[in-house]
């Protein structure tokens, strides 16, 4: 196993937006308020003869097809290969241990966890399959690996609910490798990418308990199968070009990227047609795509595409699920037989966050509005969060709520240095007369006495985002998500 020292965190991006608010933002589209942005600048009427109509709902297919894809490449790209990137992590098919939660330091993720440590693997299996090792763990405490392929499917999963607590080791092999299980392999999984990410995630019961952690991660391994098995190494994949991206490129220039993704995606049937589709515009594995070359007409149209493209799949992050109690409680993330071809939720799932996990994993009840409508926002209003008795999140590991900033989706500062509120924690937090418990949400402090159950708020608009770690399946269970019988309660304003 190789490991990497963990980078010195520099500032953070101060283009016109920060990554992870770029791809979370309507103004990515909007071109950050500059008038001759084509984008910006497309209207309908750009489009109106019938043919300049098909190409532009072919682009506006491809966009919400590639759309996914290209965050993940953007976080891949920074993570495992971009070394001046103050998110770099270590080259592919290194294990990167990260011994602390995530913090308003990180901002390569939209949304990110601060319950668990994570540990990182970006996946080359283009030479041969990788063997991922894992330790016996306490059953007490939950971790979770999962598998990420470039189309950001949820494609394989090892840990407490998948595969239990004990040790082993798991291969995954890439597309087009052709073997048996070897022997000490307990399962080979099947990447349908040749690039990939896995993430692991380890619970964390305090501050007290990061040594328990580091022990765990120093049990995680990662080698190639042929060092795995003693055998030779095969001849290595050639080396990769990972052409820089920005901001701007996940407008116009999309395509160029999407077509440098895609010689790494050996097709499946399900796409084959769409692919096909794609490619009637220019959009094809590994060739060139240049819009500045396109006529002002197709110019226009694959700029209308791409606008149209982008309000589908805002729209469909907004409305993806069932609003119960305020909360939008639904499913937004799996495997490929999860989305069954629907593109749209399939985006909509990276824009809400990237590599969260499938449902069975974990459920993330999202809130932005009170129960009647109205946008939750810290500067102008205090709020109450009130668990009943008895009706604490249905869960087999752990729950969360975490807060973030609803403009960037991002974990924010404050002067506790608390940036959620979980289940480990109950046992500091206080108690009302009948049993329930209530978190304080706000921007300023409750008080010394409330302040144990004090989740600080920003001083703006209010994300929440409620985790339920393998989550029950048994009634008062959360799942099916939106249809369970548990419901999340509703924020109350408090002044």
């Amino acid at each position: 196993m190789t490991t990497s020292k963990e980078p010195t965190v520099k500032a953070a991006l101060s283009t016109c937006m920060k990554w992870a608010a770029i791809f979370a933002a309507a103004t990515l589209i909007a071109g950050c308020g500059k008038k001759d942005d084509p984008i910006a600048k497309a209207e309908k009427k750009d489009a109106e003869k019938p043919s300049a109509i098909a190409i532009k709902d072919t682009v506006k297919e491809a966009y919400i097809y590639g759309f996914p894809m290209l965050m993940n490449y953007a976080v891949m790209r920074e993570y495992f290969v971009d070394k001046s990137s103050s998110q770099y992590k270590a080259p592919f098919n290194t294990i990167y241990n990260e011994a602390r939660v995530f913090t308003p330091k990180d901002t390569a993720i939209v949304t990110p966890n601060s319950d668990t440590p994570y540990s990182f693997v970006g996946l080359d299996l283009r030479a041969e399959p990788i063997v991922l090792c894992v330790p016996a763990v306490e059953k007490s405490c939950y971790y979770d690996v999962q598998f990420i392929d470039m189309y950001t499917f949820n494609y394989a999963y090892i840990g407490s609910r998948a595969t239990g607590n004990d040790a082993g080791c798991f291969a995954v092999a890439g597309p087009d490798w052709k073997g048996e299980t070897p022997a000490g392999i307990k399962k080979v999984f099947r990447s349908e990418t040749q690039f990939g990410l896995v993430g692991y995630r380890t619970q964390l019961f305090g501050p007290k308990d990061i040594d328990n952690v580091k022990k765990v991660q120093a049990g995680y391994t990662v080698q190639p199968l042929s060092q795995f098995l003693n055998q030779p190494s095969p001849s290595a994949a050639p080396a990769t070009d990972w052409p820089p991206f920005s901001k701007e490129d996940m407008k116009t220039p999309f395509a160029k990227y999407l077509n440098f993704i895609l010689q790494f995606c050996t097709p499946v049937d399900e796409e084959k047609a769409l692919r096909a589709k794609f490619a009637t515009i220019g959009i094809e594995a590994g060739k060139p795509f240049d819009f500045e070359k396109l006529s002002d007409a197709h110019k226009a149209e694959f700029a209308l595409g791409i606008k149209e493209g982008y309000e589908a799949i805002e729209h469909k992050r907004n409305d993806f699920g069932k609003v119960v109690n305020g909360w939008l409680v639904g499913s937004i993330l799996g495997d490929r037989a999860f989305y069954h071809g629907d593109w749209t939720l399939r985006a909509a799932g990276a824009m809400a966050g990237i590599y969260g996990n499938s449902a069975e994993e974990a459920v993330y009840p999202l809130l932005k509005h009170d129960a009647k409508g109205e946008p939750v926002d810290g500067s102008k209003h205090n709020y109450t969060l009130t668990f009943p008795a008895g009706q604490l999140p249905p869960v087999n590991s752990f729950w969360s709520v975490t807060m973030y900033d609803g403009k960037s989706q991002l974990l924010i500062k404050n002067p506790i240095n608390r940036y959620l509120i979980n289940s480990p924690m109950l046992s500091a937090m206080k108690k009302n007369a009948d049993g329930s418990v209530t978190l304080y949400i706000q921007k300023d402090s409750p008080g010394q006495d409330k302040e144990a159950n004090w989740l600080p708020a920003p001083n703006d608009t209010i994300y929440l985002v409620m985790r339920l770690y393998w989550p029950k399946d048994a009634p008062p269970s959360i799942l099916p998500p939106g249809k369970g019988t548990w419901k999340p309660p509703a924020i109350q304003r408090a002044t």
